[in-house]
């Protein structure tokens, strides 16, 4: 379960120069049951650590901070070394954010880091052989959270990817192999369908991998990657995936492996990190007593790894898995005739205290060094390519009875400058327009695709003309997207059936 994750900001120098900075936060739920275990643990295990404590979550949404953090607590994470999370609770409704995915992108954590690795025969699984590492981009895609509701019948939410994001996980991702003795990437993506946008990290993973020739690399579709995943999680060595698909892909990976509850998740960037389990808060639980610390635990160790304290993370990280060996087990792990004894939050904490300077004997033995800073070179200097415009996509919401695609077709091109020409209409992604079938179902959201005339050089300014002149027919214009051509490759997808 030992994971280098640096870059750190402190050097490996024993003693450090000074304590790490970390901020602690206790969270929701089971989070302070589990937060005080981990912290009696370390202070037991003798890691030297500067403590600050912060409030988020649940009670501060509900005070009137929307993002779940106080700005008073901001200024303490961006001075700090880690932050140690345990997990919160967001509120349902009220539009509140997820308080991860913030932290996450406001403090530039791009790479999640999750390890999940079997304890075959002591936690009850299927794949013994169980040992990989998922690593998903942590900023962008669709937890970019960018969502508008345009009709009355249609919502949408905007899949957003970005180059330089893109390279910088992929880049990560080999890196951390080459560090970490893996000798395998797999990429997943659903590049089949989302050519652009899915398209860019498939190609920038064939584009940097290349530059890796002794970490061997493969791309598979995300469907049936994560059935190969759950069926035969041995093939598999480090997996690269974008931010929804790998949330999902480590779920089912630390499932498989045994428990949610042990796997800990790592969130690392330039100048911060975030160390938590993947769990949530547990509020079903919460208070009992009977709360497994594992993956909060786990956390933890790679934090002390991060922050520099690897000797004491070595020392933690073996006590538990001498426990863990022992059959001190925790209800969500226990099993009868496997674990020796079944017990709480309190007492698995007081086991893995008592076996402090223990190793196990047959799980593997953690040691000290190993965790150099994991430092990326810089970013590649890019020729800029030349953008041109070649038309417009408006969409409208558009509700008449009957939803007749031919007539919405000829309003338009009655409405529209003699600049442009009405190429295509879809609906929910479907060419409805020209040559379209009955059968197709629609809603109230289309589609218009107006493409510049021959001979006619557009720019924003007239693109917004044509969005005037048919708002000032009638129609209700709810959003415009530019069609570019970068290089002369268009930057924009066909419709279905084009």
């Amino acid at each position: 379960m030992t994971i280098a994750v640096s870059p750190s900001s402190l050097a490996d120098a024993t003693p450090l120069a000074r304590r790490p900075k970390i901020v602690v936060a206790r969270g929701d739920g089971i989070g302070p049951e589990i937060m005080d275990a981990c912290l009696r643990i370390f202070a037991a295990a003798g890691a030297e650590l500067d403590l600050t404590e912060i409030a988020i979550g649940e009670a501060v949404y509900l005070s009137g901070h929307s993002s779940g953090i106080s700005p008073d607590s901001w200024a303490a994470l961006r001075g700090a070394d880690a932050f140690f999370k345990a997990p919160i609770t967001t509120p349902q409704g009220g539009g509140y954010k997820s308080l991860n995915v913030t932290i996450r992108k406001t403090l530039g954590l791009y790479a999640n880091v999750r390890p999940v690795m079997s304890l075959a025969p002591f936690v009850a699984t299927k794949h013994p052989k169980m040992d990989l590492v998922i690593i998903r981009e942590n900023e962008e895609d669709l937890y970019a959270g960018i969502e508008h509701r345009q009709t009355e019948e249609v919502v949408q939410c905007l899949k957003v990817l970005s180059r330089p994001g893109t390279e910088k996980i992929v880049r990560y991702a080999f890196e951390f192999a080459r560090q970490s003795g893996r000798s395998k990437v797999t990429c997943f993506t659903k590049d089949n369908i989302m050519k652009l946008t899915d398209g860019m990290f498939r190609k920038m993973f064939d584009e940097i991998g290349a530059e890796y020739p002794d970490i061997a690399r493969d791309h598979q579709i995300i469907d049936i990657a994560t059935a190969r995943l759950a069926d035969t999680p041995e093939d598999f060595d480090v997996i690269l995936t974008l931010n929804l698909y790998g949330d999902i892909v480590s779920d089912v990976a630390a499932q498989i492996a045994g428990s949610v509850g042990l796997a800990p998740s790592a969130n690392i960037g330039a100048g911060g990190a975030m160390f938590e389990a993947i769990h949530g808060s547990a509020p079903d639980i919460a208070g009992q007593g009977v709360a497994n610390p594992s993956g909060l635990l786990l956390a933890g160790v790679n934090m002390l790894r991060h922050v520099g304290l690897g000797a004491v993370a070595a020392r933690i990280q073996n006590a538990w898995a001498r426990t863990i060996e022992d059959g001190i087990h925790t209800g969500d792990i226990y099993q009868d005739g496997v674990s020796a004894r079944r017990v709480g939050t309190a007492a698995f904490t007081d086991a893995v205290i008592e076996r402090l300077g223990q190793e196990p004997t047959r799980l593997p033995v953690a040691v000290a060094g190993g965790d150099s800073a994991l430092v990326l070179p810089p970013l590649k200097t890019r020729t800029k390519a030349v953008k041109t415009l070649e038309g417009a996509d408006l969409f409208v919401d558009w509700d008449p009875p009957g939803r007749d695609a031919d007539a919405l077709a000829a309003g338009l091109q009655a409405a529209s400058l003699p600049d442009f020409t009405l190429e295509m209409i879809t609906n929910r992604g479907v060419k409805v327009w020209p040559g379209g079938v009955p059968e197709t179902f629609k809603t109230d959201h289309w589609r218009c695709r107006f493409k510049l005339a021959p001979g006619v050089a557009g720019d924003a300014a007239l693109v917004a003309r044509q969005f005037a002149a048919i708002a000032a027919a009638g129609f209700d214009v709810i959003k415009t997207e530019g069609l570019y051509a970068f290089d002369g490759t268009p930057g924009y997808s066909l419709g279905q059936g084009q």
